[in-house]
């Protein structure tokens, strides 16, 4: 608490006058975050698919604006927002002929892949960032992989390389560019897969376009 009103340029105890305790501090937090998770109600599509990847799409977005929160939030009392959110994603799933284990257990799946890929995300973005803000320690990361490599070790790893000299990996380094672009395009290209797997063990087909769904269900 003292961090937190010494970064307001504030005094605690004029802190703990809006805010009693750090866990209060932290479920506010939270409630904020999953605000910026909520779809618009107008956004969110009849089709059970597409309504689940545009819930997925702006959860994703707004962890990836803080992705420290997958970490430090963990424990948060949740609020009106996170309920509003699972409201939403129920919503998502409402015309589905599913009973409610099987969508919970969808939205679970939907859950652990969003997170999980802001995990993965942000870690590339840290390391593709150290690049520029320690160059000394990501060049002697880069010289310890190119060591192990030499070794012979590692044959798939350098098979991707196509049997270059390990010391090309810095002139023509193998997968994709670890930009914001690319991360996204790696989400959406996972998300679609993750929601074909869904359909096929669930046996289920886009929802046929009937009605808008009512804004009061999202």
């Amino acid at each position: 608490m003292r961090r937190v009103a010494s970064e307001l340029d504030a005094g605690t105890m004029t802190l703990y006058h809006y805010v009693r305790t750090k866990s209060d501090l932290v479920a506010l937090m939270d409630d904020a975050l999953m605000a910026e998770a909520l779809v618009p109600p107008s956004e969110l599509p009849d089709d059970w698919r597409e309504a689940l990847a545009a819930v997925a799409r702006r959860t994703r977005a707004a962890l990836m604006r803080h992705p420290w929160a997958v970490v430090s939030l963990q424990d948060a009392q949740f609020g009106p927002n996170a309920m509003r959110h699972f409201e939403q994603s129920l919503a998502a799933v409402a015309d589905a002929q599913l009973d409610t284990a099987s969508k919970f257990a969808i939205l679970g799946v939907i859950d652990d892949y969003v997170v999980g890929n802001v995990l993965h995300a942000s870690e590339a973005r840290r390391r593709s960032d150290s690049v520029k803000t320690d160059p000394e320690a990501a060049g002697a990361m880069v010289e310890f992989g190119l060591a192990q490599l030499r070794t012979g070790e590692f044959p798939h790893t350098e098979a991707l390389f196509g049997g270059a000299p390990p010391e090309r990996v810095l002139d023509d380094p193998p997968g994709p560019a670890m930009d914001d672009k690319s991360l996204d395009d790696q989400f959406e290209q996972g998300l679609q897969a993750v929601l074909d797997g869904v359909a096929l063990r669930m046996g289920m087909r886009r929802t046929a376009p009937t009605r808008r769904r009512d804004d009061s269900h999202a």
